[in-house]
């Protein structure tokens, strides 16, 4: 899409992350100037070597190291939170909305032309493809994180009205395709014969991972772009299909079918076992909740300003990707 010589210096906050890191190898690969911002994770050596990075050490937590780190970026795209840790509930608030604040503060200090919040559809509460999301900041969402992630997208269009900083929204269907971070989670379950689902068919929008990074690219880089765009592919499927077509990808059983109790039951083990001994908590009872919620958003205006066409339109072109 761009060239090195024309292309916005961009930084990616949680560089170091799942999400973050894929876009950040897209665009290295494309030649667009990076900043990548890390914590405490280190960017993968491939990348921290590449000859258009800078990695950036910074903490959201602590305005005063946010300014170096945004300095000379004109587009900032971030994915950078706390994951897979027990009991969202006491940190989300924070991490999601406080930290992203300061972020937003050191953005408009320094004069950053453009802000990308990755979010999702779930922040408008239950939506269907006859009902579906199109950029309402109005609703009441039942899960901690989409209620948080809801408070970050105000936050943006707000603080961000009447300045020469541009706000976008990125709500993404779930990402699908070989090495993200909850589908290989899936996969090994599933090799392991552990991978269940709720027995109530619950009904998501998908998006692929060439599609995703194509998307938040045209976000990051094309002129014009403004306000919340809904990123999905073209045909509603049950998330319970779409781990059923995935396990037969892998040449595994389907995921057993649960009664909602007993996956809410495993959740709270997980978050006790994880706030017990100190470890990563890789299911919630939040996570189930948002999990429960069907969404489905409308794309009509990112396939007129972000992507005309997806390279995958359905999980059924789509499939190869987890292979």
């Amino acid at each position: 899409m761009t060239t090195e010589d024309t292309s916005p210096t961009v930084l990616i906050t949680g560089a170091a992350g799942n999400l973050g890191g894929m876009l950040a190898r897209h665009l290295a690969a494309a030649g667009v100037p990076l900043r990548l911002m890390t914590h405490r994770t280190p960017v993968a050596d491939d990348l921290a070597a590449s000859d258009n990075t800078t990695v950036v050490l910074a903490d959201l937590a602590r305005p005063e190291t946010l300014a170096a780190a945004v300095a000379g970026a004109e587009v900032v795209v971030h994915f950078a939170g706390v994951l897979f840790a027990p009991r969202p509930e006491k940190f989300l608030p924070e991490t999601n909305t406080r930290w992203f604040g300061n972020l937003l503060d050191a953005c408009l200090a320094e004069g950053v032309r453009r802000v990308v919040l990755v979010s999702f559809p779930h922040v408008e509460g239950p939506t269907t493809i006859d009902r579906p999301a199109t950029g309402r900041l109005d609703s009441q969402p039942i899960s901690v994180h989409a209620t948080t992630r809801l408070a970050e997208e105000r936050l943006l269009m707000d603080r961000t009205d009447q300045t020469s900083t541009t706000p976008v929204v990125l709500r993404l269907g779930m990402v699908y395709g070989r090495g993200v971070l909850m589908i290989e989670a899936a996969r090994w379950l599933a090799r392991r014969r552990l991978l269940a689902v709720w027995r109530q068919d619950t009904w998501i929008q998908l998006i692929s991972t060439p599609d995703f990074l194509a998307a938040t690219e045209a976000a990051a880089l094309l002129p014009g772009i403004r306000g919340i765009y809904h990123v999905g592919d073209e045909q509603p499927v049950t998330l319970q299909h779409f781990l059923d077509e995935a396990c037969r990808v892998w040449g595994c059983r389907r995921p057993r079918r649960l009664p909602l109790w007993m996956i809410y039951t495993a959740a709270q083990l997980c978050e006790w076992y994880a706030r017990l001994f100190g470890t990563r908590a890789p299911l919630t009872k939040d996570f189930v909740t948002i999990g429960r919620v069907p969404y489905w958003g409308d794309t009509t205006r990112t396939r007129r300003e972000l992507l005309p066409s997806l390279k995958y339109p359905t999980l059924r072109e789509g499939l190869a990707t987890l292979e």
